[in-house]
């Protein structure tokens, strides 16, 4: 008798305000889409975003209220509603920006990317040529970032600062 394989399911991504804000204001928001499929956010996200959004962009909340009232006192509420709401999947990637926010993420084991990571994922699936003019697109917005980070993305992704 075989048995049929069990095939391991894609992580389920959760992301917070910021990319998506982000990627929208350079015109690369399918890049989610195209990389993910379908995006999980929070109310609170939704909140902060302010505006009517893709379909694949599901809405979803945590189960424990509880978590998510303890870290709204150490981050800011999109950030904690996502963080909570990790609780409730097995195999889970946060997209976060925010520094303090990623630290806690990764305190707890949760995978996290952030934009710069999922620009370099969607040149390593062939959505992007190259990261360098996406990049020079996100410092035209109030994207900050530091030139070091910025070199080692684009070793990362194989490309040259000019």
């Amino acid at each position: 008798m075989t048995w049929p394989l069990i095939l391991k399911m894609p992580d389920q991504v959760i992301s917070d305000t910021s990319c998506i804000i982000l990627l929208s204001k350079i015109g690369e928001l399918d890049l989610l889409k195209e990389l993910y499929g379908e995006i999980v956010i929070t109310e609170e996200v939704l909140n902060e975003l302010g505006t009517e959004v893709p379909n694949w962009l599901i809405v979803r909340n945590p189960k424990n209220t509880s978590i998510q009232q303890t870290l709204n006192h150490l981050l800011d509420a999109g950030e904690a509603s996502i963080i909570a709401l990790a609780f409730d999947f097995d195999n889970v990637t946060l997209i976060l920006d925010d520094l303090k926010a990623r630290k806690l993420a990764k305190g707890l084991n949760f995978k996290i990317t952030g934009t710069l990571g999922v620009l370099v994922k969607a040149k390593e699936a062939g959505f992007l040529k190259k990261i360098k003019p996406t990049i020079n697109k996100l410092l035209q917005t109030d994207f900050r970032i530091s030139d070091k980070v910025i070199q080692d993305i684009l070793n990362r992704a194989d490309e040259e600062r000019d």
